[in-house]
Protein backbone atom coordinates (compact mmCIF):
# COMPACT_ATOMS: atom_id res chain seq x y z
CA UNK A 1 0.00 0.00 0.00
CA UNK A 2 1.36 3.35 -0.66
CA UNK A 3 0.40 6.80 -0.13
CA UNK A 4 -1.13 8.67 -3.43
CA UNK A 5 -1.40 11.59 -4.95
CA UNK A 6 -4.83 10.97 -6.66
CA UNK A 7 -7.39 13.71 -5.63
CA UNK A 8 -10.30 11.27 -4.75
CA UNK A 9 -8.28 9.01 -2.46
CA UNK A 10 -5.59 8.57 0.19
CA UNK A 11 -3.55 5.61 -0.26
CA UNK A 12 -3.57 2.87 -3.52
CA UNK A 13 -3.65 -1.22 -2.35
CA UNK A 14 -2.66 -3.57 -5.12
CA UNK A 15 -2.98 -6.92 -3.91
CA UNK A 16 -3.13 -7.45 -8.33
CA UNK A 17 -1.21 -6.27 -10.34
CA UNK A 18 -0.69 -6.68 -14.03
CA UNK A 19 -3.82 -6.01 -16.98
CA UNK A 20 -4.95 -6.81 -20.40
CA UNK A 21 -5.79 -3.35 -23.50
CA UNK A 22 -9.32 -3.58 -23.08
CA UNK A 23 -10.81 -0.40 -25.25
CA UNK A 24 -9.43 3.68 -26.31
CA UNK A 25 -9.06 4.91 -22.76
CA UNK A 26 -6.31 1.96 -22.09
CA UNK A 27 -4.40 3.05 -24.43
CA UNK A 28 -2.28 5.89 -22.09
CA UNK A 29 -2.49 3.50 -19.60
CA UNK A 30 -0.10 5.20 -16.50
CA UNK A 31 -0.19 1.56 -15.13
CA UNK A 32 1.79 0.73 -17.94
CA UNK A 33 4.29 2.74 -18.03
CA UNK A 34 4.54 2.45 -13.87
CA UNK A 35 4.74 -1.81 -14.34
CA UNK A 36 7.59 -1.16 -16.45
CA UNK A 37 9.33 1.24 -14.19
CA UNK A 38 8.77 -1.46 -11.39
CA UNK A 39 10.24 -3.98 -13.62
CA UNK A 40 13.12 -2.53 -14.80
CA UNK A 41 13.70 -1.76 -10.62
CA UNK A 42 13.73 -5.19 -9.84
CA UNK A 43 10.30 -5.37 -8.31
CA UNK A 44 9.29 -8.58 -8.81
CA UNK A 45 5.55 -8.76 -8.58
CA UNK A 46 5.60 -6.73 -11.97
CA UNK A 47 8.05 -8.98 -14.42
CA UNK A 48 6.61 -10.08 -17.65
CA UNK A 49 3.30 -7.84 -16.91
CA UNK A 50 4.78 -5.18 -19.61
CA UNK A 51 6.25 -5.75 -23.28
CA UNK A 52 7.90 -3.21 -25.34
CA UNK A 53 5.87 -2.45 -28.76
CA UNK A 54 6.75 0.86 -30.87
CA UNK A 55 8.43 2.01 -28.26
CA UNK A 56 5.89 1.84 -25.48
CA UNK A 57 5.16 -0.50 -22.68
CA UNK A 58 2.21 -2.43 -23.24
CA UNK A 59 -0.03 -5.10 -20.62
CA UNK A 60 1.19 -9.11 -21.94
CA UNK A 61 -2.66 -9.71 -20.60
CA UNK A 62 -0.84 -11.35 -17.68
CA UNK A 63 -1.43 -10.88 -13.77
CA UNK A 64 0.02 -11.40 -10.66
CA UNK A 65 -2.11 -12.14 -7.18
CA UNK A 66 -0.10 -11.01 -4.53
CA UNK A 67 -1.48 -12.70 -1.72
CA UNK A 68 0.80 -10.96 1.42
CA UNK A 69 -0.74 -7.96 0.44
CA UNK A 70 -3.52 -9.09 1.43
CA UNK A 71 -2.82 -8.03 4.69
CA UNK A 72 -1.47 -4.82 4.41
CA UNK A 73 -4.42 -2.99 4.82
CA UNK A 74 -4.87 -4.70 8.68
CA UNK A 75 -1.97 -3.01 9.78
CA UNK A 76 -3.36 0.59 8.38
CA UNK A 77 -5.13 2.00 11.68
CA UNK A 78 -5.81 5.55 10.93
CA UNK A 79 -8.97 5.12 8.41
CA UNK A 80 -8.33 5.65 4.81
CA UNK A 81 -10.08 6.04 1.33
CA UNK A 82 -8.12 3.22 -0.69
CA UNK A 83 -8.48 2.86 -4.05
CA UNK A 84 -7.88 -0.48 -4.42
CA UNK A 85 -5.92 -2.08 -7.42
CA UNK A 86 -4.79 1.02 -9.08
CA UNK A 87 -1.93 -1.21 -11.23
CA UNK A 88 -4.75 -3.66 -12.25
CA UNK A 89 -8.34 -4.92 -12.21
CA UNK A 90 -9.51 -6.80 -9.96
CA UNK A 91 -12.45 -8.24 -11.87
CA UNK A 92 -9.77 -9.32 -14.90
CA UNK A 93 -11.18 -12.50 -15.87
CA UNK A 94 -7.19 -14.30 -14.95
CA UNK A 95 -8.34 -13.17 -11.68
CA UNK A 96 -10.45 -16.27 -9.65
CA UNK A 97 -13.41 -15.69 -7.56
CA UNK A 98 -11.82 -17.27 -4.53
CA UNK A 99 -8.72 -14.18 -4.74
CA UNK A 100 -12.09 -11.67 -5.14
CA UNK A 101 -13.58 -13.29 -2.03
CA UNK A 102 -9.86 -13.09 -0.32
CA UNK A 103 -10.15 -9.28 -1.06
CA UNK A 104 -13.99 -8.98 0.36
CA UNK A 105 -12.51 -10.54 3.40
CA UNK A 106 -9.73 -8.17 4.09
CA UNK A 107 -12.17 -5.28 3.46
CA UNK A 108 -14.55 -7.16 5.92
CA UNK A 109 -12.17 -6.88 8.42
CA UNK A 110 -10.87 -3.29 8.51
CA UNK A 111 -14.44 -1.53 8.56
CA UNK A 112 -12.12 1.81 9.42
CA UNK A 113 -11.33 1.99 5.61
CA UNK A 114 -13.01 2.92 2.78
CA UNK A 115 -12.42 1.23 -0.20
CA UNK A 116 -12.88 2.34 -3.82
CA UNK A 117 -12.60 -0.50 -6.76
CA UNK A 118 -13.05 0.74 -10.41
CA UNK A 119 -13.48 -1.88 -13.38
CA UNK A 120 -13.82 -1.97 -17.05
CA UNK A 121 -15.27 -5.36 -16.23
CA UNK A 122 -18.92 -4.07 -14.58
CA UNK A 123 -20.48 -7.16 -16.13
CA UNK A 124 -17.71 -9.49 -14.59
CA UNK A 125 -18.69 -7.39 -11.10
CA UNK A 126 -22.12 -7.82 -11.25
CA UNK A 127 -20.88 -11.51 -11.29
CA UNK A 128 -18.41 -12.00 -9.09
CA UNK A 129 -19.85 -9.89 -6.12
CA UNK A 130 -23.48 -11.31 -6.39
CA UNK A 131 -22.43 -13.99 -3.94
CA UNK A 132 -20.73 -11.35 -1.87
CA UNK A 133 -22.17 -9.78 0.91
CA UNK A 134 -22.54 -5.86 0.65
CA UNK A 135 -20.41 -4.01 2.80
CA UNK A 136 -20.47 -0.33 3.95
CA UNK A 137 -17.18 0.92 3.58
CA UNK A 138 -17.25 -0.74 -0.39
CA UNK A 139 -17.34 1.75 -3.28
CA UNK A 140 -17.81 -0.07 -6.76
CA UNK A 141 -17.57 1.94 -9.21
CA UNK A 142 -16.88 1.50 -13.44
CA UNK A 143 -14.81 3.99 -16.14
CA UNK A 144 -16.85 5.09 -18.70
CA UNK A 145 -14.03 7.13 -21.41
CA UNK A 146 -16.63 7.71 -24.59
CA UNK A 147 -20.67 7.49 -25.57
CA UNK A 148 -19.41 3.44 -26.61
CA UNK A 149 -18.77 2.58 -23.19
CA UNK A 150 -22.26 3.70 -21.66
CA UNK A 151 -23.51 0.38 -21.45
CA UNK A 152 -21.14 -0.43 -18.59
CA UNK A 153 -23.15 2.04 -16.44
CA UNK A 154 -25.96 -0.25 -17.14
CA UNK A 155 -24.07 -3.22 -15.79
CA UNK A 156 -23.01 -1.14 -12.92
CA UNK A 157 -26.94 -0.71 -11.83
CA UNK A 158 -27.05 -4.55 -11.66
CA UNK A 159 -24.36 -4.39 -8.41
CA UNK A 160 -25.40 -4.88 -5.21
CA UNK A 161 -23.04 -1.97 -3.75
CA UNK A 162 -23.41 0.62 -0.68
CA UNK A 163 -21.85 3.11 -3.53
CA UNK A 164 -21.82 3.10 -7.28
CA UNK A 165 -19.40 5.51 -8.91
CA UNK A 166 -18.07 6.23 -12.82
CA UNK A 167 -15.13 7.67 -13.67
CA UNK A 168 -14.99 9.29 -16.55
CA UNK A 169 -11.54 9.18 -17.21
CA UNK A 170 -9.87 9.72 -19.63
CA UNK A 171 -12.71 11.51 -20.72
CA UNK A 172 -12.07 11.16 -24.66
CA UNK A 173 -15.60 11.53 -26.24
CA UNK A 174 -18.99 13.22 -25.09
CA UNK A 175 -21.14 11.25 -22.94
CA UNK A 176 -24.23 13.33 -22.90
CA UNK A 177 -26.52 10.31 -23.25
CA UNK A 178 -24.92 9.29 -19.76
CA UNK A 179 -28.03 8.06 -17.71
CA UNK A 180 -26.61 8.46 -13.87
CA UNK A 181 -29.83 6.76 -12.02
CA UNK A 182 -28.86 4.75 -9.29
CA UNK A 183 -25.29 6.07 -9.29
CA UNK A 184 -24.20 8.35 -6.50
CA UNK A 185 -21.15 9.92 -7.50
CA UNK A 186 -18.80 10.73 -11.06
CA UNK A 187 -15.39 11.89 -10.96
CA UNK A 188 -14.40 13.25 -14.41
CA UNK A 189 -11.26 13.84 -15.88
CA UNK A 190 -8.83 14.59 -18.81
CA UNK A 191 -6.02 12.53 -19.83
CA UNK A 192 -2.53 12.82 -18.63
CA UNK A 193 1.32 12.31 -19.70
CA UNK A 194 2.25 11.85 -23.11
CA UNK A 195 -0.03 11.72 -25.89
CA UNK A 196 -2.58 12.91 -23.90
CA UNK A 197 -5.82 13.26 -25.89
CA UNK A 198 -8.28 16.47 -26.00
CA UNK A 199 -10.77 16.73 -22.96
CA UNK A 200 -13.38 19.54 -24.66
CA UNK A 201 -15.00 21.53 -21.71
CA UNK A 202 -18.38 20.89 -23.07
CA UNK A 203 -18.09 17.16 -22.50
CA UNK A 204 -17.48 17.86 -19.06
CA UNK A 205 -20.84 20.63 -18.68
CA UNK A 206 -22.71 17.79 -19.80
CA UNK A 207 -21.71 15.08 -17.17
CA UNK A 208 -22.45 18.20 -14.74
CA UNK A 209 -25.30 18.28 -15.72
CA UNK A 210 -26.59 14.84 -15.75
CA UNK A 211 -25.36 14.95 -11.94
CA UNK A 212 -27.75 18.19 -10.91
CA UNK A 213 -30.43 16.17 -12.69
CA UNK A 214 -30.19 12.80 -10.75
CA UNK A 215 -28.70 13.83 -7.65
CA UNK A 216 -24.72 12.40 -8.39
CA UNK A 217 -22.14 13.81 -6.34
CA UNK A 218 -19.72 15.72 -8.90
CA UNK A 219 -16.03 15.76 -8.85
CA UNK A 220 -13.58 17.38 -11.40
CA UNK A 221 -10.20 15.58 -11.13
CA UNK A 222 -8.16 17.44 -13.45
CA UNK A 223 -8.33 19.03 -17.26
CA UNK A 224 -4.87 16.64 -18.08
CA UNK A 225 -2.84 17.35 -20.72
CA UNK A 226 1.37 16.67 -20.82
CA UNK A 227 1.04 19.48 -18.01
CA UNK A 228 -1.81 18.38 -15.73
CA UNK A 229 -0.57 20.97 -12.68
CA UNK A 230 -0.04 23.82 -15.22
CA UNK A 231 -4.05 22.96 -16.38
CA UNK A 232 -5.30 22.69 -13.05
CA UNK A 233 -8.78 21.38 -12.25
CA UNK A 234 -10.80 24.43 -11.78
CA UNK A 235 -13.89 24.35 -13.41
CA UNK A 236 -15.61 27.28 -14.61
CA UNK A 237 -13.84 29.58 -11.93
CA UNK A 238 -14.11 27.04 -9.20
CA UNK A 239 -13.32 23.36 -8.06
CA UNK A 240 -15.72 20.22 -7.77
CA UNK A 241 -14.44 17.93 -4.60
CA UNK A 242 -17.94 16.50 -4.20
CA UNK A 243 -18.28 12.83 -2.46
CA UNK A 244 -21.03 11.03 -2.36
CA UNK A 245 -23.05 10.43 1.07
CA UNK A 246 -22.88 6.99 2.56
CA UNK A 247 -26.36 7.40 4.31
CA UNK A 248 -28.23 8.67 1.14
CA UNK A 249 -27.08 5.67 -0.90
CA UNK A 250 -29.36 3.11 -1.18
CA UNK A 251 -27.82 -0.64 -0.28
CA UNK A 252 -29.43 -2.35 -2.50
Amino acid sequence: MAETTIEWTDATWNPVAGCTILSPGCTNCYAMRMAARLEAMGVEKYRDLTRKTGGRAKWTGKVYLDRKSLEVPKTWRKPRQIFVNSMSDLFHTHVPASFVADVWSTMRETPHHTYQILTKRPDQMAELTAALPVLRNVWLGTSVESADYLNRIDDLRRVRAAVRFISFEPLIGSVARADLRGIHWAIVGGESGPGARLMKPAWVDEIEAACRRHGTAFFFKQWGGRNKKAAGRELNGRTYDEMPVLEEAALS
